[in-house]
């Protein structure tokens, strides 16, 4: 891992490798949530339309996701787009979809040739047809891959999430293939759109909110909450260190004692 870290420079991506050598590459999250947040407001700073900020945030996401990688990570989920973002002018809407086509799109090689492999959590209902298939090629052109999982949030809320869940598992009961007496967190987990993946260490909030926006509400229930005023368009690697150093420094008892508390 260091070597990857440390190859052929003195910096990784412009991040001195002071910063890195205060991260224990031992105790790394292994799921890092990200509600990236602040595009519009970041625009809107430059004298630019809110579209331009959303084009900057995924630019950012890939930067990201690129050094989550390197420091071992396994999985990132980013929130792309929420149920409640339709709600945004139908320009916005249409823009961002567009961009979501584009990203996935223009991202597919490097995907394959980075061992990225790409998951969706959310509802498809709604989504532009076009929208669906990219989303459907990026994971079976990604299925493969053994590195880290983006998983992106589209079309996602945490509430519609558990409704969704309850149904499902309702419907099952009807069936006489689930039992109510057997339902416990983990049967419950394998109806989530994030089943097979472990619960977010990490949740990261930009653009300065103290939140969770309806993010993955079950899955966070333990996670660590880092935030910060800036925007996600300026999110850097170096605000990434600082986020998990600070995970680094948090006890985390889930709910009971630390031996010797």
């Amino acid at each position: 891992m260091l070597k990857n870290l440390f190859r052929a420079s003195t910096t990784i991506k412009d991040v001195p490798v002071a910063e890195v050598k205060d991260v224990d590459l031992t105790h790394i999250p292994q799921h890092v949530a990200i509600i990236m947040d602040g595009n519009g407001r970041w625009a809107k700073a430059q004298g630019k339309p809110r579209t331009y900020g959303h084009s900057a945030g995924a630019k950012t996401l890939k930067t990201i996701v690129r050094f989550a990688d390197k420091l071992g990570v396994k999985v990132l989920s980013a929130y792309a787009f929420s149920t409640e973002n339709w709600k945004r002018p139908i320009t916005e809407v249409n823009f961002i979809m567009e961009l979501l086509s584009r990203y996935l799109t223009s991202e597919i090689q490097d995907f394959k040739d980075n061992n990225v492999q790409v998951r969706f959590m959310g509802s498809r209902e709604g989504l532009p047809p076009v929208v669906n298939a990219k989303m459907n090629h990026a994971i079976e052109e990604t299925k493969n891959n053994t590195g880290i999982v983006l998983n992106l949030a589209v079309n996602y809320g945490g509430q519609a999430e558990i409704i969704t869940a309850v149904k499902k598992i309702v419907q099952d009961a009807k069936l006489g293939a689930l039992s109510p007496e057997d339902i416990n967190n983990s049967v419950f987990e394998n109806y989530l759109y994030s089943r097979n993946l472990p619960p977010p260490d990490l949740l990261i909030r930009p653009g300065g909110d103290f939140r969770i926006s309806n993010f993955m509400l079950w899955q966070i229930a333990y996670a660590e909450i880092w935030t910060t005023e800036t925007y996600w368009p300026a999110f850097t690697q170096e605000m990434f260190l600082e986020a998990i150093k600070d995970f680094q420094r948090r006890d985390r008892r889930y709910g009971g004692l630390n031996a010797g508390k």
